[in-house]
């Protein structure tokens, strides 16, 4: 690692880094707009000036240069020595500040980037207190560019992180430069919306209220927005998101970075996809039948009637005849206690996994890259736990069947007591699978919403959507990632994790990392988890 000084302060940074995020990363803020590091660099906003020592072009002799350098474009090397706070250095920050507030409307409070707007945070750091202008400001039309996106070309600041996005890392190429001089702004071709798969990125990397989102347009005042980190589970990649939500109700998903996975970037698909959350028709209490009697027991005495029905079951037809469908919605933590319930009740039980769902094919980004040259990958199998349920059933050993062998015994008789979990947010029962559910003696269906099996079901249990759950996800590459729940179950429901701890015997509060200890000696792999590094406080 280079050792470096910045303001008289010597630190360590990593080698081949910008001067700008070696000092970011050592806590410097240094403020900056066209820089990303997910992105080439420009070095166009002049924001992040620097001075630094040179040798004297005649006698070397080693001395602060006359002009500023900018040091997002400028590699750290062993030895070197920069500095920010200087009169110089301020100097160019608020008449940088005054050049990009000189048009800029003075509509913050109507501004959903208000709160989280780095144009706020640097005009009050960085800037002026007042304003020369005293001329009319130009005045450019808001644009509705995409069937997501809004753009407000009057609050733009010309950083061109969107318009390297769609060159870069999406190739969609749909952003460009249009106009010259003061007339510079940002639009989309001609016959071209904004409309690729990861196009809602655009709204993340932009500094100010530029570019919005329509999904979030108004609804609420980031400030009063809590945040949790969690796993996208719209896909096997399993990116690191945040859940930004209040009041119970999830407002929106943003990307974590996390280089080993998703980098800074998330899909549409994954970023849209959290409405079933507050679908009204989601299974919310638990139901027990018996005969034509439907009755919803507490939840304190659902471990007992699971458990006194399975085993009466067992005592009259073996455990041979029962098994357990995990389905790859599932977290690692909530199919390692089914699993331990049923082989505990029936050590002759059969596991299995759960259909998992695939559509189209991969997509990568930019369009028809390869290799190296790939920077992120949407991929067909819409399930976030395949390899994790894979995985369980390897380390469990015992008798493990497929999808289509659990179907096939049902059919023939072999099984006729099945635990079957779903989870799914799209329909997933198809109608040959359908005609099996009436097949069986004792049918426990835990699902979110309503489908076949639920409806033949003698125990029905509510599933919780990932964002009111914790536990781990382990993605296509083999990390197992952990989340948290930011929100609560529906009035009436419990999370799966905690039912499923009380149900396999165990007492107090679910903890997933309680339960990774537990699961260590059995399912060693499982239990240590990949934590995405924490992002530097001035990154944006």
């Amino acid at each position: 690692m280079a050792k470096i000084i910045i303001d008289n302060q010597e630190i360590e940074c990593r080698d081949g880094v910008s001067a700008l995020q070696a000092a970011v990363e050592a806590g410097w803020d240094v403020p900056h707009y066209c820089y990303h590091p997910g992105l080439s660099v420009v070095a166009s906003c002049r924001l992040c000036l620097m001075e630094m020592k040179m040798p004297h072009p005649q006698t070397k002799e080693m001395g602060w240069a006359p002009k500023l350098m900018p040091s997002c474009q400028t590699p750290v090397r062993e030895g070197m020595e920069i500095r920010f706070n200087t009169d110089k250095v301020k100097t160019n920050q608020e008449n940088c500040m005054e050049f990009f507030l000189l048009n800029h409307p003075l509509d913050c409070p109507v501004c959903d980037q208000a709160g989280e707007c780095h144009l706020q945070d640097y005009s009050y750091k960085f800037g002026k207190a007042e304003s020369r202008m005293v001329d009319q400001k130009l005045k450019t039309p808001k644009k509705d560019i995409g069937p997501r996106t809004l753009l407000y070309s009057d609050r733009c600041v010309m950083c061109t992180r969107c318009v390297r996005f769609t060159d870069e890392i999406s190739g969609s190429h749909e952003l460009t430069l249009v106009n010259r001089g003061s007339r510079l702004e940002i639009d989309v071709f001609p016959g071209l919306p904004l409309d690729n798969p990861m196009q809602g990125n655009v709204v993340d990397i932009c500094p100010v209220g530029c570019l919005l989102d329509k999904d979030f347009l108004f609804k609420r005042r980031v400030w009063e927005l809590k945040r949790g980190e969690s796993v996208c589970p719209g896909c096997a990649r399993g990116c690191s998101i945040s859940i930004d939500h209040v009041d119970e109700k999830v407002y929106r998903l943003k990307p974590r970075f996390n280089p080993e996975v998703n980098d800074w970037w998330m899909c549409d698909e994954g970023r849209f996809g959290y409405d079933y959350i507050h679908d009204k028709k989601r299974i919310s209490s638990p139901l027990v039948r018996r005969g034509l009697e439907q009755t919803t027991p507490n939840w304190e005495d659902v471990p007992a009637v699971l458990r006194y029905r399975f085993e009466q079951f067992v005592s009259e037809q073996g455990g041979a005849k029962v098994v357990a469908v995990l389905s790859p919605f599932m977290a690692n933590e909530e199919a390692w206690l089914l699993a331990k319930f049923i082989r505990d009740v029936a050590p002759e039980a059969s596991l299995a996994m759960g259909p998992v769902p695939y559509e189209g094919e991969d997509q990568s980004f930019p369009a028809k890259a390869s290799g190296d040259d790939v920077k992120f990958t949407i991929l067909k199998e819409k399930a976030p736990n395949r390899k994790g349920i894979e995985s369980l059933l390897e380390s469990l050993g015992g008798s493990v069947l497929t999808y289509e062998q659990f179907i096939e015994k049902t059919g023939a008789g072999d099984i006729t007591a099945a635990w079957v979990v779903g989870g799914y947010p799209k329909p997933w029962v198809e109608k040959d699978v359908a005609k099996i559910a009436s097949k069986f003696e004792l049918l426990v269906a835990q699902d979110i919403f309503e489908n076949e099996f639920t409806a033949k079901a003698d125990i029905v249990l509510p599933a919780c959507a990932w964002a009111e759950r914790e536990g781990s996800f382990t993605n296509a590459d083999g990390l197992t990632q952990p989340f948290q729940w930011a929100i609560v179950p529906p009035d009436g429901a419990r999370r799966d994790g905690q039912y499923l701890f009380e149900i396999a015997g165990e007492t107090g509060l679910f903890s997933a990392a309680r339960v990774r200890e537990m699961m260590a000696k059995t399912v060693p792999n499982l239990s240590k988890v990949h934590e995405s590094p924490a992002r530097p406080v001035h990154a944006h």
